[in-house]
């Protein structure tokens, strides 16, 4: 039996590599078409037809791949939207009622309406499709419009198909100081969700990112691989789902996990943004395109400079005073960084910080440590030539706290249990306006009366426990949602009001990593793990998804067995910082550091704003090894790591990509240490980047834990 299907109109998300179709049928209903390589032949969209099934009685069904499915339709699968309606009845039907395009900054924001016939809630589905960086974002808004509250109990960013034999899942679990953990699996019939339930601090256990190869395990060099985020600084979701046809749904999400939401009419609900790239070149080139699309369009200050610094975190911990930090100024100078940070403890009177038991949410300098507060620790920095940074966790409040004992109902607690505290302390409710107004007055107070601060650590260390907001009342299910939606408000205040203020996204380590939250932070803490063998994993894992620019790591006395040359190396390949005791190190450990910073600083721009390129994996080799190229390819830096190798292992020479082939490099080994007089064979040797990239440099050995970097520049 056929259907008759008459031309129907194509709406065509597109970038200069990707195509995302869909298509309204006869029935006004919007299905997705194709997802896949831009077809080259406008003629052949004309060709795509929606996916029609045959009902159990032999007649048509419209089941299909339904661009936004709802709950309670033909389809039988997870669906993206599922609404209970004011009068109880919990099925939705969604139809097309218009579509429109309209540039936006770097793109095409491509929009298609679509309400239910009987209750009239309104769906909006949002794509942005940026050409150039072959990305595309898609959220949606749920609009109630029936006259009293419904209830959304799945409200998805969107829904997508895909076609291939087979599917390989790479997700990426998490835990202190393991951030970033690979596992690839195959998919095979039924659903894999990957989510988390903590409400804040949301990545401890699993990443809201992924990387899925189509028709085969992911690959760095080639094959056909998807790699998306979730831009949600809490409950994230998604869900990958193989149907009876063994297509692969993807779902991705807000985890609706005791978050029926409660909508007013009037309201709307906006999902949030789901950003993906497909490529057909492997992983590598989908990882170039995502960080070339974040440093343009998503990343605070994504296209400016950034400061390296010096913590006082592993020199002090909470052991400080004033004349202490004021050396500390002095030695980041005489490192040659830009600024100096103030971590944890400086603050609490009543309760003062002595350690993480009192003292949250009491936001002024501890008068016995810092007698002159934060504007004499402005201007100690002053004085050394340095900026100054500070290190705050507002959204947190110790019981301990003048702040708890004047309002206690703004914290997230039981109200007839015991109350349970991570880390000593509870988190304020942020679906709450007079917390959102408290956490913003926190910056707002230092930013005021010491209007040079350069720099925030905004940290985040615990999840969210004793489930239950003061403020909701009987609306519990909205209090997930509408923490982060509140954070959210608090963020988008300090950016407008202080548009040149740095700041970090911290989270107990790399808790918190998503494209919402960087459009707020410089950049983020990857991990509380500073150990260079451990951070050399998990960056090439972020790596993947973030730009090195947004990627904080820094110099420590982890794991003091390797060398300070091994552990700058590490830190180097990403934003440089230290958190190290200078004082511990040997004259020429110090005079290293110095002349690699100088070096980096010069380098800067090839690593942080360049083209990457992950040539060998540490999760397959006893080595590592990755380039970054600059934009106009004049200039690449090469980063060699030797971790464990074994005697007699083969030594495969390392070869590069994304250089000119056409062009002569002269090869520099740099961060030196002083005296070291030994050269490898390449030293000031000039190569073509076709070999270079067919060749390569035998520049890898069989020393455990050493490193090597190496400047390239076009003759």
């Amino acid at each position: 039996m056929t259907l008759s299907i008459n031309a129907q109109q194509i709406i065509r998300i597109s970038t200069d590599k990707t195509d995302l179709v869909y298509q309204v049928n006869e029935k006004n209903r919007v299905y997705q078409v194709y997802l896949g390589e831009k077809l080259l032949n406008p003629e052949d969209y004309k060709l795509l037809k929606w996916n029609v099934r045959p009902g159990n009685d032999g007649s048509m069904s419209i089941r299909g791949h339904e661009a936004y499915p709802a709950s309670g339709g033909e389809d039988y699968f997870e669906p993206a939207v599922a609404i209970t309606h004011a009068d109880g009845n919990p099925t939705s039907y969604l139809y097309y009622k218009g579509s429109e395009q309209r540039g936006v900054s770097g793109g095409t924001e491509t929009i298609i309406r679509l309400a239910d016939d009987k209750y009239n809630d309104e769906v909006t589905l949002h794509y942005v499709a940026y050409p150039k960086e072959n990305v595309i974002k898609m959220w949606s808004e749920i609009t109630n419009r029936e006259g009293k509250p419904i209830t959304l109990w799945r409200y998805n960013s969107g829904m997508l198909y895909l076609k291939a034999g087979r599917y390989f899942l790479t997700e990426y679990h998490s835990d202190w100081a393991k951030e970033g953990q690979p596992e690839t699996e195959e998919l095979k019939y039924g659903k894999k969700t990957v989510d988390t339930k903590l409400g804040t601090r949301a990545n401890l256990l699993a990443e809201p990112f992924f990387e899925l190869g189509l028709d085969g395990r992911p690959r760095e060099g080639e094959g056909r691989v998807m790699l998306g985020v979730v831009g949600w600084t809490g409950n994230f979701q998604y869900t990958c789902e193989v149907d009876n046809t063994n297509s692969l749904r993807l779902i991705p999400g807000i985890n609706p996990y005791a978050s029926n939401y409660v909508l007013d009419n009037g309201e709307t609900f906006t999902t949030p943004e789901f950003v993906f790239t497909l490529s057909s070149q492997g992983s590598g080139q989908a990882s170039r395109d995502l960080h070339d699309w974040c440093r343009r369009y998503n990343l605070r200050d994504g296209m400016g400079k950034r400061m390296t610094l010096l913590n006082n975190w592993e020199n002090t911990a909470f052991d400080f005073d004033q004349q202490k930090l004021a050396s500390l100024m002095r030695d980041a100078k005489d490192l040659g960084v830009d600024m100096f940070l103030l971590d944890d403890g400086w603050f609490g009177n009543k309760y003062p910080r002595k350690d993480d038991h009192a003292g949250l949410g009491d936001w002024e300098a501890t008068m016995s440590k810092l007698p002159l507060g934060i504007p004499g620790m402005v201007d100690d920095a002053k004085k050394a030539g340095v900026k100054f940074g500070i290190w705050i966790e507002p959204e947190m409040v110790n019981p301990k706290s003048e702040l708890y004992e004047k309002h206690p109902d703004w914290a997230i607690t039981l109200p007839n249990r015991e109350t349970y505290y991570h880390r000593n302390q509870l988190v304020l409710d942020l679906s709450n306006p007079k917390v959102q107004d408290y956490v913003f007055s926190v910056i707002d107070r230092i930013m005021v009366e010491n209007p040079d601060v350069a720099y925030m650590k905004w940290d985040c260390n615990s999840p969210i426990t004793n489930i239950y907001s003061h403020y909701l009342g009987r609306r519990q299910g909205n209090l997930y949602v509408d923490y982060v939606r509140g954070l959210y408000k608090v963020f988008r205040r300090v950016n407008e009001k202080y548009p040149q203020l740095a700041m970090m996204l911290c989270s107990g380590g790399g808790g918190r990593c998503d494209y919402e939250a960087l459009k707020h932070f410089t950049e983020f803490w990857c991990s509380d793990d500073t150990d260079p063998f451990e951070r050399i994993y998990i960056q090439w894992s972020m790596s993947k998804f973030f730009p090195a620019k947004s990627m904080a790591s820094h110099v420590t006395n982890w794991n003091r067995q390797t060398s300070v040359k091994f552990r700058f190396d590490v830190c180097s390949m990403v934003k440089l910082g230290f958190d190290i005791d200078l004082k511990s190190l040997s004259a020429d450990e110090y005079k290293f550091l110095q002349n690699a910073v100088a070096e980096y600083r010069a380098l800067e721009p090839v690593v942080l704003d360049g083209s990457q390129y992950r040539l060998i994996s540490p999760y397959e080799s006893s080595h590592c090894a990755l380039n970054y190229v600059s934009q106009d390819k004049a200039t690449a830096v090469l980063y060699t790591y030797n971790l464990h190798p074994r005697y007699g292992s083969n030594l495969p020479n390392v070869l590069l990509q994304g250089l000119n082939p056409s062009a002569q490099y002269k090869v520099t080994e740099i961060y030196r240490m002083p005296g070291d007089n030994s050269h490898s064979e390449y030293e000031g040797k000039s190569f073509s980047g076709d070999y270079l990239m067919k060749v390569g440099l035998n520049v890898l050995s069989a020393d455990n834990a050493t490193s090597h970097v190496f400047k390239l520049e076009a003759q």
